[in-house]
């Protein structure tokens, strides 16, 4: 437990569980690892799951996104793995 500098009030520490602080990383990993490759599948997945039908030019343009949000979610998740660690120093004028 550490104390504020002003008041001297304790805090308390906040620890997560191993699954709160992994799941985000590991949902993401999964879903990039188990993304279809091509658009015809992405297209065929979207219409069996929601019964509407889209071209495969969409389809391209979905996975494209999927790609990059799983992409940048665990490069997020990562800074903030480095940061914790002391490893990364933020530029926020701390």
């Amino acid at each position: 437990m550490s104390a504020h500098a002003c008041c001297g009030h304790k805090i308390a520490a906040v620890r997560r569980s191993f699954w709160k602080r992994t799941s985000g990383g590991v949902v993401s990993g999964a879903l990039l690892v188990l993304l279809p490759k091509c658009p015809m599948c992405i297209a065929a997945y979207v219409a069996l799951a929601t019964g509407v039908g889209v071209s495969v030019s969409t389809a391209a343009y979905l996975r494209e996104g999927m790609i990059g949000l799983c992409a940048g979610s665990l490069m997020l998740m990562a800074g903030w793995s480095l940061q914790r660690a002391g490893l990364l120093k933020s530029r926020l004028g701390r």
